[in-house]
């Protein structure tokens, strides 16, 4: 999928490159911040992602994460279990200090939107071997 027809298909503000979580992720992202307000415990976020590009591993201290898909392919996967590939319309709940990751497909842009709560804990990156495993349907 095309940037073009991720952007067309998405009512949300695409956003500029995630040069703030960049070293947390493998490849390019692009984020627009939708709530950012001091006085609620949840931050809801686009978060769009070129193909390929998936975020490290991470956990949600003291709180929680619900991606909504809404456009392109993508991965979801918990540490120690299958992933998961996501279609637009697609909902993850991510609960309290559950390590996971989530991205594009190698073929296709992939958007959500995140709502987060707690503390993320940013790990390791999900290794292109692993990466590789999950696109060839190994896991």
């Amino acid at each position: 999928m095309k940037n073009e027809e991720v952007k067309q298909g998405i009512i949300f503000p695409f956003g500029q490159e995630n040069v703030a979580y960049a070293e947390d992720f493998i490849g390019k992202s692009y984020l627009a911040s939708l709530v950012n307000d001091p006085e609620l415990n949840v931050g809801v976020s686009n978060v769009t992602f070129e193909p390929g590009c998936r975020n490290n591993w991470h956990q949600h201290h003291e709180g929680f994460q619900i991606l909504l898909i809404t456009g392109g392919e993508g991965w979801y996967q918990e540490f120690g279990q299958p992933a998961r590939l996501l279609h637009p319309g697609d909902v993850v709940v991510v609960h309290n200090d559950v390590k996971h990751w989530h991205g594009a497909t190698k073929d296709s842009w992939f958007s959500h939107l995140a709502i987060t709560a707690g503390t993320p804990v940013w790990l390791e990156p999900v290794a292109d071997e692993e990466y590789e495993k999950v696109e060839q349907g190994a896991e």
